[in-house]
């Protein structure tokens, strides 16, 4: 088990450093804040409007639009006025940078990188009955392998298979509203590398394994999503006209995986991520790792290792490409820039917000992550629950917070919610909109932006509000 994966090293005196700089410095205005609430705005609303969505594709327009925006924000902090002993002008800046990019994007978008890059050279093929048992099964997997190869690459290694099966079924839609549930939120709850949120609190100090602690609300979601979905399915394989079931019994062709060897590979990813902690000792050993990014190395070797052994002819069927991490990579580096002003804001006045119980938690930062990216609201609400008083509660320490603590419930809280509940609308989380789009070039019927909140609302706010009487009360 990894230890504190900034402990020791001088990413978390960094970050203390920067909370007491932080502190004696006047915090920003909320106007400050428009930046970052512009560029999740963006994402969220101009893939919706005609006369911007075309533009917006480009990842050169995305990356436009970050950098514009990170210059706004690295001008405020070179420019504002500051008490004495605070960091000023290119000291500022400097430090802003430091904390943003080296310490938080970059192991960030090289882990994604790794695990996009590797589970690409994956293939599952072939056409089995679409009975629900089989669905359902496909969709329990999913939920289980997102925590290993993350949502994203749970979601684009099994959704294409997942098509073929139900390819000679008509009513189908709702199989792929629920894959969206499960495979591509809420089943990523279990391990840092399962969801980005999870991942950034891992980079903020919370060991590896501590999120195993959310497993009975992990397998209680999951379970009571699943069984919605069986009587949803059993509903629909009954109004399949029968010569269509027909079709789907006798079209066989048997499942076949292809690029296994990337599984070993995936096993390294997990390896490195929970064994390579800067400052940490090699486990085992009483080898001291370098404050460097020997991690990130590692992952690229893999990810480089999966590229060169993968035969081409699988990424073609999968069609693979690296636009999807690009657009990550653009979109983040904007993200990870300006998500400091409000931060900052939060562990100075975080405490007149009035959130501070476990269900408060749970559902605020679950509410944000479904109309805003999940990552960034992940961040705001650990780094309010890190500046407000334990009051007697049990808390986790040596985290990168205002208090260098955050009580165990409200992280575990903070946790579910934003991954879960990125899962109530199409922007939510990043593999959302492509199961969608994938989905609907294969001629499944997806519902609109509204009738996907109508399956989310009567689906999974249920589920929420139970999970909150028996986990946050």
């Amino acid at each position: 088990m990894a230890g504190n994966p900034v402990t020791h090293s001088s990413s978390l005196l960094y970050s203390a450093a920067t909370v007491q700089a932080a502190a004696s410095a006047t915090p920003p205005g909320l106007f400050w804040c428009w930046p970052f609430v512009f560029l999740l705005l963006a994402i969220a609303v101009f893939p919706l409007v005609p006369r911007l969505s075309h533009w917006w594709d480009s990842n050169r327009s995305k990356l436009l639009v970050s950098v514009a925006l990170t210059a706004v924000v690295c001008g405020y902090y070179f420019l504002r006025a500051q008490e004495a002993g605070a960091p000023q002008g290119v000291a500022a800046v400097a430090g802003l940078l430091r904390h943003s990019i080296l310490n938080d994007y970059i192991p960030f978008i090289i882990l994604l990188f790794s695990l996009y890059t590797i589970s690409g050279g994956i293939r599952l093929s072939g056409d089995i009955p679409a009975h629900p048992a089989t669905n359902a099964g496909f969709l329990l997997l999913g939920a289980v392998l997102a925590n290993l190869i993350g949502t994203t690459g749970a979601s684009m290694l099994l959704v294409r298979p997942l098509l073929q099966i139900n390819s000679e079924r008509r009513h189908t839609t709702h199989t792929f509203v629920f894959f969206i549930f499960l495979v591509s939120n809420i089943g990523g709850c279990l391990l840092p590398i399962g969801d980005p949120p999870l991942f950034l609190g891992y980079l903020r100090g919370v060991p590896f394994l501590w999120t195993l602690r959310l497993f009975p609300l992990w397998i209680t979601t999951v379970g009571a999503v699943l069984a919605v979905y069986v009587v949803l399915e059993i509903l629909a394989y009954r109004k399949e006209a029968s010569r269509d079931i027909q079709l789907d019994e006798t079209q066989i062709i048997p499942l076949r995986l292809d690029g296994k060897f990337n599984f070993a590979l995936l096993a390294g990813v997990v390896l490195a991520v929970a064994a390579l902690v800067p400052g940490e000792k090699l486990p085992g050993t009483a080898w001291a790792l370098p404050d460097v990014y020997l991690r990130e190395i590692v992952l690229l070797a893999l990810a480089g290792l999966s590229l060169l052994r993968t035969p081409r002819d699988i990424h073609r069927h999968n069609e693979f490409s690296f636009g999807p991490i690009a657009e990550v990579a653009c979109l983040f580096l904007g993200i990870f820039i300006t998500m400091q002003i409000p931060i900052e804001i939060l562990r100075a006045q975080g405490a007149a917000l009035g959130i501070t119980s476990p269900a408060q938690f749970y559902w605020a930062s679950g509410t944000l992550s479904s109309f805003l990216d999940n990552a960034p609201t992940y961040v705001v609400f650990f780094e309010l629950a890190g500046a407000l008083p334990s009051n007697g509660a049990q808390t986790l320490g040596g985290l990168a917070t205002a208090t260098g603590q955050v009580p165990v419930l409200s992280l575990l809280a903070i946790s579910a919610g934003a991954v879960c509940m990125g899962a109530n609308t199409y922007i939510g989380n990043g593999p959302n909109f492509l199961v969608k789009s994938i989905a609907e070039s294969r001629g499944v019927r997806m519902p609109s932006f509204l009738g996907y909140m109508v399956y989310s609302s009567l689906a999974l706010i249920p589920v929420f509000a139970f999970i909150t009487l028996v986990f946050f009360r």
